[in-house]
């Protein structure tokens, strides 16, 4: 009673509204936080179509297979909802991910895009890794990747022909996972205005907007996300420039800023306490020194105990700003803004030596510790958490990781001097720190 036939529907012109067929390649549902299909796909490339398919009865066989092969797709893990499949996944440690996107296309779509690396950030998973640019002997310039939780150097892809044998060129890290390189000179060409740079979640090196100016041995610095460029060198006759100028990934293009108030080379710079200072050689070889304050869009010439007793490698880190003392790092000092001077703040149990292979190059954050990386790849960990405990009495304050790396240099190192070539030419030029 009060039932309607098929028959009689389609005798009144009723269209009747086929079934909705679940579709496994709906990405909706992995992540609350997105309320829209548009919200989805946005962070799935596997996903072009969330929508259940509806079916058809008159369409034609082949397009529908086609539309079917599209919004179908197979299940990440076999017998696991696909968010439950997401959920396993995500907890693949990073050493493991290059693996991963060998298995088949769904799970390279999957590792290879933002959702799975945002996921992994959100819920506190994304490792740190260290990446090290450096010029060996024979001037060619390569990269490591080293895994601080493994203690592995990791493989990497090839850097880009343009920056094989690039001097004075820029390295900067933008969004935590993406690896920067831009301007430098070409041995042949001159200086450059070329910018690469390589995702950690697609494993790759990409091409991004060109700088307006050509410059190498210039200096840069990251603010609000957003990459600065000032000074360096360029062919011509006004050889020493003042120009400064900043990228916007967002925008995804450059955009001049204000001109320092005089040329110079800049050899330092940091952030510290929202202004970018940069040390370096004017056009006459003084030594010169300024800040940048983005708010102003103004440079002025700074000269105080900060600058006056500034070492590198520096940075700044939760408000403080560090500094190593020697050589080879074995002493960290911190700046004190009350007393406008630099105070003692950790030493090294050990003093390494002052040679070139031992020379500490960079001084980078990782997970939560102050990471010293020396010319010779041999890295050391300082817990700043502490400065008060004793290292004689507390090892784990200030430790050496990388051994095998280090073994490996120092066998290198021998062999050279047997043949009879000079290890001082070997030389880290950047050093960075990636998420993913």
């Amino acid at each position: 009673m009060g039932t309607v036939e098929p028959s009689s529907n389609a005798q009144r012109g009723v269209r009747v509204q086929a079934p909705l067929v679940d579709s496994v390649s709906c990405y909706c549902r992995v992540d609350a936080g997105l309320k829209t299909v548009a919200g989805a796909r946005k962070f799935v490339p596997g996903a072009k179509l969330c929508l259940q398919p509806d079916i058809d009865p008159h369409a034609h066989k082949g397009k529908n297979l086609r539309k079917e092969r599209v919004r179908f797709q197979p299940p990440l893990l076999p017998g696991l909802p696909d968010d439950l499949a997401i959920a396993c996944l995500i907890r693949v440690p990073r050493v493991e991910h290059r693996k991963l996107r060998l298995v088949c296309k769904t799970w390279h779509r999957l590792v290879s895009g933002n959702f799975f690396y945002s996921l992994r950030k959100r819920l506190g998973m994304a490792e740190e890794w260290v990446y090290v640019i450096k010029r060996d002997r024979d001037g060619r310039v390569s990269w490591h990747a080293f895994d601080p939780t493994y203690q592995l150097w990791q493989p990497l892809p090839p850097l880009p022909v343009e920056y094989s044998e690039a001097l004075g060129f820029g390295c900067a890290v933008l969004s935590g996972c993406r690896l920067y390189l831009f301007g430098g000179k070409d041995p042949l060409r001159g200086s450059m205005r070329r910018v690469v740079f390589y995702s950690t979640r697609t494993n790759r090196w990409h091409s991004a907007p060109d700088m307006l100016r050509k410059r190498h041995l210039f200096g840069s610095c990251v603010i609000n996300n957003c990459l600065h460029v000032a000074g360096g060198e360029c062919e011509g006759i006004q050889r020493t420039l003042r120009s400064a100028e900043v990228y916007d990934p967002k925008r995804n293009r450059w955009s001049l800023i204000a001109d320092m108030s005089t040329a110079m080379v800049p050899f330092i710079g940091v952030v510290y306490n929202g202004r970018w200072f940069l040390k370096g050689l004017g056009s006459h070889r003084q030594v010169l020194s300024e800040a940048y304050v983005p708010e102003t869009n103004s440079w002025t010439p700074v000269n105080d105990g900060m600058v006056s007793g500034w070492r590198n490698p520096s940075i700044s880190l939760n408000g403080n700003l560090y500094a190593l003392d020697c050589k080879d790092g074995c002493k960290l000092r911190i700046y004190d803004d009350a007393t406008d001077s630099w105070n003692k703040f950790m030493d090294s149990k050990a003093h390494l030596g002052n040679s070139r292979a031992l020379e500490a190059a960079a001084l980078v954050p990782i997970n939560g510790k102050l990471c010293i990386i020396r010319n010779n790849m041999s890295i050391s960990l300082v817990d700043i958490a502490n400065p008060n405990n004793n290292v004689e009495t507390n090892p784990q304050l200030w430790e050496n990781i990388a051994r095998k790396g280090h073994l490996r240099t120092m066998v290198t190192n021998i062999w050279s001097t047997i043949a009879g070539r000079s290890g001082t030419k070997s030389h880290i030029l950047h050093c960075q720190v990636l998420q993913a």
